[in-house]
């Protein structure tokens, strides 16, 4: 009796120290997973050096040649100043390069006045996320020689009673073209190049899309559709070979 006891007592120490050795080794395998798979995260996971910084852009120089697709009334090229307005032309331009204006809309537009759009949220409130950028103007201490003239492109900005800087440097992505002089404007709002060439494509969008109200808001069903927005490259030093 007592032998049997023993016998069982040490069977059940031998069945405890499997069952310990099992969980160990279970814990170990459960360990190297979870290493395994830490690991696999890191690695996929982008690093800060390849992360884009959306609100950063390369300051540009020079003059810069951009044509706009408006779904069934054509294209606007526009020519781009970057010497007169280098950070409203620069940040305008990566944009396009990150084809953000694709499918976007026109949704102010007021004849005689102005067509504005841009904005992502089809409605002139823009997105709170969105990047701000210094006015270039004269109000804001800019020098800005771009008259706002029949065919200028300018950029919209939030406006206050008392104007201050957070107003001046609060424009993000939303522009509008003039359809009239508008002297007015002029020393108040970042104007950055000119319509070269589809004035026409523009009359028509202001003629037959007029928006309502004061403020000239298109609703959202009747809001010109820009296809897109690319930099024209300068091929006028290339020869026939080439």
């Amino acid at each position: 009796m007592s032998t049997n006891s023993g016998q069982i007592a040490r069977g059940a120490g031998n069945h405890r120290k499997r069952s310990k050795r099992s969980s160990y080794i279970f814990i170990g395998i459960m360990g190297i997973l979870v290493l395994v798979a830490f690991v696999l995260w890191i690695k996929s996971a982008p690093s800060k050096e390849n992360k884009v910084d959306e609100n950063k852009f390369t300051i540009v120089t020079g003059k810069h040649t951009v044509e706009m697709v408006v779904r069934d009334y054509g294209t606007i090229t526009l020519e781009l100043d970057a010497d007169v307005a280098p950070v409203t032309v620069s940040n305008f331009l990566d944009l396009v390069n990150r084809k953000f204006y694709d499918g976007l809309t026109f949704h102010r537009i007021m004849p005689g006045f102005v067509i504005q759009g841009g904005d992502p949220t089809g409605t002139g409130a823009g997105a709170k996320d969105q990047r701000t950028i210094s006015g270039e103007f004269a109000s804001n201490g800019w020098e800005n020689t771009i008259k706002h003239e029949r065919g200028t492109i300018s950029m919209a900005r939030k406006v206050g009673r008392e104007d201050t800087a957070a107003y001046k440097n609060s424009a993000t992505s939303q522009f509008f073209i003039v359809l009239e002089k508008q002297p007015s404007l002029d020393g108040d709002y970042a104007a950055f190049g000119r319509v070269i060439e589809g004035m026409d494509v523009i009359d028509q969008i202001a003629e037959e899309c007029a928006g309502e109200g004061e403020n000239g808001a298109v609703s959202k069903e009747r809001q010109p559709v820009i296809l897109s927005i690319r930099e024209k490259t300068d091929t006028s030093g290339l020869s026939d070979d080439d």
